[in-house]
């Protein structure tokens, strides 16, 4: 797995938040997601794992070693070149090795709106399960690289409330249900991580036929890794900012846990003067929720006069007024 540093596994925790920093860029991500955790008083720690080409100074990171399947089982079918990083999300079950008994995984481009420390009370029906949401199959941009069944009707968001519990998911073999139910979106993932479990996944990924054909990497792995044995969960905790306006019936400003910025990111671009942003100008909104743990967060670094960040953070988020004048 690669050294860890600073930490050491007398000192860590036996539950905690983890997310994975890969590049540089992704730092606002993960500075940001830290803060909001903090900001709405989360019990638990957040463990960054980096890769030896993003270091941070942050007290508690782990150093890691990129993961990828072997040459002869690489998907030829990615969405995007960006995912090949994503393999490496996995490493997260490998954690085990040092005395982690519980983590929520949460990618860096989310920002966290409620305490939602809950998370580390769910019942799961074994150690060998996992929860996480559902994958939200909409497509109502139309993309082309999309299976026939994404649409509206098969989206296992479709048809529920605010306060709906969540789709099941349909087990093996269980004649009802829809097959895209049993699609999950990574981005937000609970686990117990023990060793025999990781072992069966690299057997999974360096040996099943299944993983050349995967579109989105860890999301389809762990979708049929873990097929009949993960657990759906409200979507307020892994609230995708498209969801907003493709299920309004869904969707309460309020009530969101943890906002997931898919797709375009807010700190990529101010806000615009007519307040558009993000995907077909649609994220003004909550783009601005960004912002604005930014612009807090900026001042409490300006506070302790740690120049040393603010610098770094600056480098890589849109310095551009928010009407949009350089």
């Amino acid at each position: 797995m690669g050294e860890h540093t600073p930490l050491d596994s007398e000192s860590l925790p036996k539950l905690a938040w983890v997310t994975l920093v890969t590049r540089a860029s992704y730092l606002p991500r993960a500075l940001l997601l830290a803060h909001s955790l903090k900001k709405h008083q989360s019990e638990y720690p957040l463990v960054i794992l980096t890769t030896p080409e993003c270091k941070l100074t942050n007290s508690h990171h782990m150093q890691i070693t990129p993961l990828v399947p072997p040459a002869h089982n690489l998907p030829e079918t990615l969405i995007a070149p960006r995912f090949e990083d994503t393999w490496t999300k996995l490493r997260v079950f490998e954690l085990y090795k040092y005395g982690f008994e519980k983590l929520v995984f949460l990618d860096a481009d989310m920002l966290v709106r409620r305490n939602m420390d809950e998370l580390f009370n769910m019942q799961l029906p074994g150690k060998d399960w996992i929860g996480a949401n559902h994958a939200c199959v909409c497509n109502l941009d139309h993309d082309s690289w999309a299976p026939d069944d994404w649409n509206k009707e098969n989206c296992a968001y479709t048809g529920l409330g605010p306060e709906s519990p969540p789709t099941p998911v349909p087990s093996v073999g269980e004649k009802s249900g829809k097959s895209t139910h049993i699609l999950l979106n990574s981005g937000l993932f609970i686990l117990s991580p023990f060793q025999t479990q990781w072992e069966e996944m690299m057997t999974f990924l360096n040996e099943s036929e299944k993983v050349k054909s995967y579109l989105f990497p860890d999301q389809d792995f762990l979708a049929d890794f873990f097929r009949g044995r993960w657990k759906s969960m409200s979507w307020k905790y892994n609230a995708l900012k498209t969801m907003r306006y493709w299920h309004q019936n869904l969707w309460v400003d309020e009530e969101v846990r943890n906002l997931h910025y898919i797709v375009d990111k807010p700190w990529s671009r101010r806000i615009g003067s007519d307040g558009s942003a993000g995907h077909l100008g649609k994220d003004g909104v909550t783009h601005q929720w960004w912002w604005d743990d930014f612009e807090e967060w900026e001042q409490g670094r300006k506070k302790e006069g740690r120049s040393d960040v603010l610098d770094s953070m600056r480098r890589v988020v849109a310095q551009s007024l928010r009407n949009g004048q350089s």
